[in-house]
């Protein structure tokens, strides 16, 4: 399986936070699948943090290219046709770090693992 990780499953997956489902927490362990994880995150996690809204992810955005490296995830770069999917979604979901999320998982053909369940109306595939 090939997945996608949402800013807030990765930062869970790196403090091995209870929220972090045990299905999600099982298939990022599992060898077997390819974990990936998006420029994207790098954005959001620096953006909350600079306006104060999640300060537990310093090291993260201190640091953040080796540490997705170090766990053996793949970094997943924004293409042009990632950043034309997100602008032309239909859904009303606003949030422009999960609407390249969601372009990201359709045209590369991953599974998000996300609890955020405003995904639901990019009908995608997610793993929680």
């Amino acid at each position: 399986m090939r997945l996608l990780l949402d800013t807030h499953a990765l930062a869970w997956w790196l403090r091995d936070d209870p929220r972090l489902s045990a299905r999600a927490r099982q298939s990022i362990a599992d060898p077997v699948n390819t974990v990936m994880v998006s420029a994207v995150s790098a954005f959001e996690a620096a953006t909350k943090h600079r306006l104060g809204k999640w300060p537990d992810v310093e090291l993260l955005v201190t640091d953040f290219e080796r540490i997705v490296i170090a766990e053996n995830f793949s970094l997943l770069p924004i293409s042009t046709q990632h950043a034309i999917a997100a602008g032309g979604f239909v859904a009303i979901h606003k949030d422009p770090f999960d609407r390249l999320l969601a372009a990201q998982c359709k045209l590369d053909g991953l599974s998000l693992v996300s609890a955020d369940t405003a995904f639901r109306q990019f009908e995608l595939d997610i793993l929680w």
